[in-house]
C-alpha cells in the first residue's frame, strides 16, 4: 500500500494552526484523510469515524509513548508517568483506582465549591466597564478548583497553572517546548511528589489523600495501591488538564456567543440549555485539537499505510466538523443533538474529569450571563495561545454597559 498522500499541508506548530485550522481540516478530510507529514514524520486521521475507531483500538495505537509530538518522538520516557500514557492492563488498574474520585456523586458534591470559587472571581469585576474575561476569570478559576480538590495549599495554586502553561507553550514553528517547558514539567512534578509525601504523613480530606488510601483488587486477587511517583504523575495530569481545558472552553464560549447573539439570546431565555451549549462549544472549537498515539503495527487507512513505530494524531478538531457525521457542521447551534461527543476524548482515555469540566463551564457561563447579559467582546484585543494540541484564547477583553 502507498504511504503517500496528496499535497495538503498540516503543520500543528504553525501560525495558521494556532489561529484557525478549520480550512486545513476540510482539506484533510476531503483529500488526505490519512495524512503523512514529511516534515515531522507523523500520520494524522481527521474524519469522525476514523478518529473514533483509532481511539478505541489500543492494540494498534498505543498511549504508552505519550500524547504530544515531543513525547512521541522522545527516546526516554517521562519521569512522572500518568494514566493518560498507559495501555491495558496497567491502564485498567489505574482507572479503577482514580475513577472513584470522579463518580457522579462526587461531582455533584463539588457544585457548591465550584459556584463559590467562580463567584469569588467574578464578583470583583462587577461595576467595571471593561475587563479581560480570560485573564481575570477563565484562566485563574479552574486551577483554583482542581487544586483545591487535590489538596494544594492556597498560596501554591496559581503557580500550578503557570507551570502548566509553560509546559504546553510552543513557539511558532517549533515542535518542542525546549528547556523552559522541561523545567516547568519537572518543577510541577517534583512539587506534587513532595506534596504527596506530606499528605501521606499528614492525611487530609482531599483527592491526593484519597489516592494514597485507595485500594482495589487486581484480576489475580491481589490488593494494589498507587505509589508517590504514580500519584504525582496523576496530579500533574489532572492539574494541567483540569485547568487548561476549562480555561479554553469558557474563553471560546464567550467569543462564540458574542459572534452568535441569537444563540446567546437562547441562553438568556433558558439557562437550562447551558449543558447542551457546553457540548456545542466543545464540538465547534475543541480545546484539545488532537490526541497523539504511537502505532504498534502497520495499518491501512484510505489506501495509506501507517507503519509501526510512528506518531499518529487523532484530530478531534477536524472530526467535530466532519459533514459525514454532522449536518451543517460549520454552524454554531446550541440546540444541536451532541450525539457521540468526542470533545473530551473517547474510548479508554475519555477524560476522567469530563463531568467536572462540564460542570465548571456550565456554571461559569451561567454566572456570566446573570451578571452581564449584554457584554461585548473587543475583537481587536483577542489573542490566541500557542500551545501543543491545546487551542483557545489567552486574552478576551470585553465591555459591559
Amino acid at each position: 500500500m502507498s504511504t503517500e498522500t496528496t499535497a495538503v499541508e498540516f503543520d500543528p506548530f504553525s501560525r495558521d494552526f494556532f489561529d484557525d485550522p478549520y480550512d486545513t481540516y476540510t482539506a484533510l478530510r476531503d483529500h488526505a484523510p490519512c495524512y503523512y507529514s514529511k516534515q515531522y514524520d507523523f500520520y494524522a486521521l481527521s474524519r469522525f469515524d476514523d478518529v473514533v475507531a483509532g481511539h478505541r483500538d489500543f492494540v494498534t495505537f498505543s498511549s504508552s509513548h505519550g500524547q504530544t509530538y515531543e513525547q512521541l518522538t522522545a527516546e526516554d520516557p517521562p519521569m512522572f508517568n500518568s494514566i493518560i500514557s498507559m495501555d491495558p492492563p496497567e491502564h485498567t488498574r489505574y482507572r479503577k483506582l482514580v475513577s472513584r474520585a470522579f463518580t457522579p456523586r462526587s461531582i455533584d458534591n463539588y457544585e457548591a465549591l465550584v459556584r463559590e470559587i467562580i463567584g469569588d472571581y467574578l464578583d470583583p469585576l462587577v461595576g467595571r466597564r471593561r475587563f479581560d474575561i480570560l485573564e481575570e476569570f477563565a484562566a485563574p478559576f479552574p486551577i483554583e478548583i482542581i487544586s483545591t480538590i487535590l489538596g494544594v495549599p492556597p498560596e501554591d495554586r496559581q503557580q500550578i497553572r503557570h507551570w502548566a502553561d509553560a509546559m504546553l507553550h510552543r513557539e511558532e514553528g517549533s515542535a518542542t517546548g525546549g528547556e523552559a517547558a522541561a523545567e516547568a514539567g519537572m518543577a510541577q512534578g517534583m512539587y506534587l511528589y513532595q506534596l504527596t509525601q506530606r499528605k501521606r504523613a499528614e492525611p487530609a480530606d482531599d483527592m491526593l489523600t484519597a489516592l494514597i488510601e485507595a485500594e482495589v483488587e487486581t484480576d489475580d486477587g491481589e490488593r494494589t495501591r498507587l505509589d508517590d511517583m504514580e500519584i504525582a504523575g496523576f496530579g500533574t495530569l489532572l492539574s494541567a488538564a483540569g485547568s487548561e481545558t476549562v480555561t479554553k472552553l469558557v474563553g471560546n464560549a464567550m467569543v462564540l456567543f458574542h459572534r452568535h447573539p441569537d444563540q446567546w439570546a437562547k441562553v438568556l431565555d433558558d439557562p437550562g440549555i447551558l449543558a447542551n451549549a457546553v457540548e456545542e462549544v466543545l464540538r465547534f472549537w475543541a480545546p484539545s485539537q488532537y490526541q497523539g498515539r504511537y502505532s504498534m503495527v502497520d495499518s491501512v487507512w484510505h489506501g495509506v499505510t501507517i507503519p509501526k513505530h510512528k506518531p499518529v494524531f487523532f484530530i478531534t478538531g477536524a472530526a467535530n466538523r466532519d459533514p459525514r457525521r454532522y449536518d451543517d457542521p460549520d454552524r454554531f447551534d446550541i440546540t444541536r443533538d451532541p450525539g457521540l461527543a468526542v470533545g473530551l476524548g473517547h474510548g479508554l482515555h475519555a477524560c476522567l474529569g469530563a463531568a467536572l469540566a462540564r460542570l465548571e463551564s456550565r456554571v461559569a457561563i451561567e454566572e456570566i450571563a446573570r451578571r452581564w447579559p449584554d457584554y461585548r467582546v473587543e475583537e481587536s484585543g483577542l489573542r490566541r495561545v500557542q500551545m501543543s494540541n491545546v487551542a483557545g484564547y489567552s486574552s478576551v477583553p470585553i465591555t459591559v454597559p
